[in-house]
């Protein structure tokens, strides 16, 4: 008997295996943008090698980071500019690496979506790529998901997966932070990759649309100016590390600087930080007034201007200022570590 149905493919299904590897194509040449010593970045193998001996380390220990961008995606989708999201994934993971003293060397990233478009997909793998470059580290493989179904209209989800070495005995800790040492301050770019739920929310609230000139910065539309990419701090924070001038480095995102700089503290010490001793960039003001944002919910929920914490000892202070600003970075000298008291908190704003 004949069964007169429409025939079914993997296409009809809403899987396209000719757009995936359409994809593959264009991004074969981001990835070999990115290659280092200890790399092959050749895409299309089941996994991708790296050569830690050719990278120059002796007796390494690995260290392995994944994150992903949050609803800042949400953003990317709803401006239609996609380049920038795959430098924030990379970020967040590397500087992560780097606080704990390693050099992030392989970098790989995970990109789902309900339907692929080529061309959005392109634009995500290229931000990958040049976040890569920015890092040092290599793009040596990842996974496109097309998944109908998953996923409403546009929306994609992004992950990224990085893995760094630091030679044995040189990993940061927090473990040799002192009474009496300088929490310097790295400036951030804006958001990075934090607290967007709630800058989503603030921009609701204020009947703006992303295409509109953004309140705090008539130079750019909003959702431009939300997605400017977060910082990545590794090649200054490396610098600073292997000249002996840093006892800990904290990657300031959720939960804001009250919550991450005690992760590389010693139970018995506190940070007192100086609020007025950094500039906050004008964003974070913006969206305080327009959401009637508490100043408590601010400081835990963004970076509020400061990327990266940096605990150096007092002598070593310009030293390390000198190093970071050699390296791009806009250093601010934001507090002390001291004797912490009981029941005091590890962290307080002044």
């Amino acid at each position: 008997m004949t069964r007169n149905i429409e025939p079914l493919s993997y296409k009809t299904a809403g899987v396209d295996i000719d757009a995936g590897n359409a994809l593959v194509d264009r991004i074969k040449p981001l990835a070999a943008s990115t290659r280092r010593a200890g790399s092959n970045p050749d895409l299309g193998g089941f996994g991708g090698f790296f050569d830690l001996k050719a990278a120059g380390y002796k007796d390494p220990v690995l260290v392995a980071c994944n994150d992903g961008v949050g609803t800042k995606l949400k953003v990317a989708i709803d401006s239609n500019r996609h380049d920038t999201v795959g430098i924030d994934l990379v970020a967040m993971s590397v500087n992560d690496l780097v606080v704990q003293g390693a050099e992030p060397l392989l970098f790989l990233d995970y990109f789902a979506t309900g339907k692929l478009d080529v061309e959005s997909a392109a634009a995500v793998i290229a931000g990958i790529a040049e976040g890569c470059r920015q890092a040092g580290c290599a793009l040596i493989g990842g996974e496109t998901a097309e998944m109908p179904g998953m996923y409403a209209g546009d929306d994609y989800d992004l992950a990224g997966f990085a893995v760094g070495a630091v030679e044995r005995g040189q990993q940061l800790t927090g473990a040799s932070v002192t009474a009496g040492d300088i929490v310097l301050g790295l400036a951030s770019t804006g958001l990075h990759s934090n607290g967007f739920s709630l800058a989503r929310k603030v921009v609701e609230r204020s009947g703006l649309s992303y295409a509109d000139p953004a309140p705090f910065d008539a130079s750019r539309s909003l959702g431009e100016a939300l997605l400017t990419p977060t910082r990545i701090y590794v090649k200054g924070c490396l610098a600073a590390v292997r000249d002996g001038a840093v006892h800990a480095l904290a990657h300031i995102t959720g939960g804001g600087l009250v919550e991450n700089i005690p992760r590389v503290l010693p139970k018995n010490l506190c940070a007192e930080l100086d609020q007025k001793s950094w500039s906050r960039p004008a964003v974070f003001g913006w969206l305080q007034h327009e959401g009637n944002v508490p100043e408590d919910d601010m400081v835990r929920t963004f970076n509020c201007g400061i990327g990266m914490a940096v605990v150096v000892p007092a002598d070593k202070a310009d030293q390390a200022t000198a190093i970071f600003e050699t390296n791009g970075e806009t250093v601010f000298r934001i507090g002390r570590i001291r004797e912490r008291k009981d029941g005091e908190p590890a962290v307080s704003l002044i």
